[in-house]
């Protein structure tokens, strides 16, 4: 009998009979392994357990606690979903059906839309897949014959994406009676599935194309055991109650008006606009201490300055163009140029630089409405930008003050958490500007910092802007999830294309480098996230009423307004509740707005001129001085976060 080599990650090597499933394979090592793979890779490739060795290959076990194996567990999820879908309505179109973030969804194309009761009866019926341990099989079909098999099926949303498929071979994947187009790689059997919930329904237009027929989308998530599923519902039940959507109406900080002005476009009201300004205010502070300069620059350009950028010809899809007075101006989606604009006004020498240009510029960029969520993605932003210009030798260490500053940033604003990714081309050269020579360079600056800080990082192939690679710092909320944070960019091309140059030591142009930098991000965005993180509880120095006065009876209403004119003399933000309503009432809304400190005043404060302090987590701290508390209060905002 033929045999080949296996070799392993610790770099062992086993000999086996050719044409051995690679379930069978691992189960010889250690039964226990076996039953804990999801899947495997062979020669870095993923492939199906039950699929069978060739030739000499390196094999590597995939379980659960790797995304990959996660993606394999829901994509398998989902196609069990979909058999049950069929099952319970023959009818039913089938659309696509991935492994996403949080666990998978499948669209339909149905008469009428899935009720919560349909969701109970296609958790049953996957029930019954699962516990019937069906296996699934992998198999290569000719074009042609899945053409012919999906055209007998009645699925044409299936024989539109064969349609766009070059190949003559694709892969289709069944269980039981069931079949989808697919690439896989899928579980050894359904039984393999342990535990699942579906989570929601939701309308999706085919393709993401509003022009295109609206289809039923179900939501679902599956675990390996039923208290990782119970963990994660509890998350969503968290992260629910920490919607920035929710809280933002609650808490009156902001509004969305997509009939009347259009989606994606924030409107800040007063309460959410102070804390935004408490925000610019303390990062115009910091920039400052570290010798950025602010600038401003308009909202409308003409075209003319993106085709000089290459924004137009790589971004066009994403701006808003206009025609105006016979001219084509866009909505600046960037600062750079603006900022680029400002530098070239006179000749620079080597001894000016670097030079750091700050700007909390309001850009415009066109987003599909299907893709806009909340304050997280819309179309008009301000994003808290920086440009550096500089020599290459200086390049280093301004990419390392940056990343400092953004490290700072966060920790201050309560991010303790956070991970850091190296955004790089991908082998499609041809989508980005510049020569090797000029991304070598500028990876490895961006690289030397991240290690000089002794920091982890992934690197991430294809998620480089066109200009340059980029680091993006991505933050961890209270909650574990990930927030799109600080982004530093190294970018030696929009430079050359405006030939933005100083002059060196010899008296001859030399080319600038930039650095682009944010770190904060989108305004809107990381408000937002700031909302989640602590679920509307703001800490002091960014709420924005660190206290509210309650008198018990209205004869107190003097004594409450006096220690307000008091504590507003410290800037400290400060409201009296004088309603005539019980003092339980005047509480719980208190804490319901998520003020801080509660400072409740009777005949007895008033009489030896203290408060009554309740923190807004029920906490009584008992009878304080108004110097105390003003002391107190001013310590908050003073170590921040």
């Amino acid at each position: 009998m033929a045999e080949v080599i296996v070799e392993f990650p610790d770099g062992s090597q086993k000999v086996f009979p050719v044409n051995m499933a690679f379930f069978d394979v691992i189960s010889s090592i250690d039964e226990n392994l076996a039953k804990n793979a999801i899947a495997v890779k062979v020669n870095g490739q993923l492939t199906d357990l039950f699929e069978k060795l060739k030739d000499n290959c390196k094999l590597e076990i995939v379980n659960f606690d790797s995304e990959e194996g996660k993606e394999v567990y829901w994509h398998s999820t989902s196609h069990v979903m979909a058999s049950a879908v069929k099952m319970l309505f023959p009818d039913a179109k089938l659309a696509i059906g991935p492994a996403i973030k949080d666990g998978f969804y499948y669209d339909f194309d149905i008469d009428q839309p899935f009720t919560p009761e349909d969701i109970e009866r296609i958790e049953q019926k996957m029930r019954d897949v699962i516990n019937a341990n069906l296996p699934f099989f992998r198999s290569e079909i000719s074009k042609t014959d899945a053409i012919q098999l999906f055209t007998e099926l009645d699925e044409k949303y299936k024989l539109e994406l064969l349609e766009g498929i070059d190949d003559n071979t694709v892969t289709v994947y069944r269980h039981d009676n069931f079949v989808d187009l697919c690439r896989g790689p899928h579980l050894k059997s359904t039984g393999r599935i342990k535990a699942f919930k579906l989570l929601s329904i939701a309308g999706a237009y085919w393709r993401g194309d509003e022009k295109q027929k609206m289809l039923q989308r179900i939501y679902g998530v599956s675990y390996e055991t039923q208290e990782e599923l119970d963990s994660h519902l509890h998350k969503i039940e968290e992260a629910q109650k920490r919607d920035h959507r929710k809280l933002g109406r609650e808490l009156d900080l902001f509004s969305l008006h997509e009939q009347q002005a259009g989606p994606g476009l924030v409107y800040w009201h007063p309460k959410g606009a102070l804390i935004r300004r408490i925000i610019e205010d303390f990062w115009k502070d910091e920039h400052l201490k570290r010798g950025y300069e602010l600038v401003i620059t308009p909202h409308i350009a003409k075209s003319d300055l993106w085709n000089t950028s290459g924004h137009y010809s790589f971004f066009r899809e994403n701006m808003f163009v206009l025609e105006v007075e016979d001219q084509e101006y866009v909505l600046k989606p960037m600062n750079c140029p603006g900022h680029i604009l400002i530098y070239q006004t006179k000749m620079r020498s080597y001894r000016e630089l670097p030079i750091r240009y700050a700007e909390l510029g309001t850009v415009y960029r066109y987003e599909r409405s299907g893709t806009l969520t909340g304050m997280f993605r819309v179309r008009g932003f301000t994003q808290d930008d920086a440009h550096i210009f500089c020599t290459p030798e200086q390049a280093p260490d301004e990419i390392l003050s940056a990343l400092d500053l953004a490290l700072f940033m966060l920790k201050t604003f309560g991010y303790e958490e956070f991970k850091i990714e190296l955004s790089v081309r991908d082998e499609h050269k041809d989508k980005y500007l510049g020569t090797d020579e000029m991304w070598e360079q500028a990876e490895s600056a961006l690289i030397t910092a991240i290690k000089a800080r002794n920091l982890e990082y992934t690197r991430m192939e294809g998620e480089a802007v066109f200009y340059g690679p980029k680091i993006d710092i991505k933050l961890l909320d209270a909650l574990g999830r990930a927030h799109q944070g600080p982004t530093i960019q190294f970018d030696f091309n929009e430079p050359q294309r405006f030939d933005v140059t100083y002059i060196g030591q010899d008296g001859q142009p030399h080319p600038v480098v930039m650095v682009h930098r944010v770190v904060l991000g989108s305004l809107e965005r990381f408000f937002g996230g700031l909302i989640e993180h602590y679920a509307g509880a703001f800490p002091v120095w960014l709420s924005p009423v660190q206290a509210i006065i309650l008198p018990v009876t209205s004869d107190l209403d003097d004594y409450a307004i006096k220690i307000k004119e008091e504590m507003t003399k410290h800037s400290l933000r400060v409201s009296t509740d004088l309603r005539s309503e019980k003092l339980g009432f005047k509480i719980r809304e208190a804490q319901l707005e998520k003020i801080p400190y509660m400072l409740v005043v009777g005949k007895r404060e008033a009489e030896s001129n203290t408060v009554a302090v309740r923190l807004r987590s029920g906490e009584d701290l008992g009878a304080m001085t108004i110097q105390s508390i003003i002391d107190r209060i001013k310590t908050d905002v003073d170590k921040k976060a």
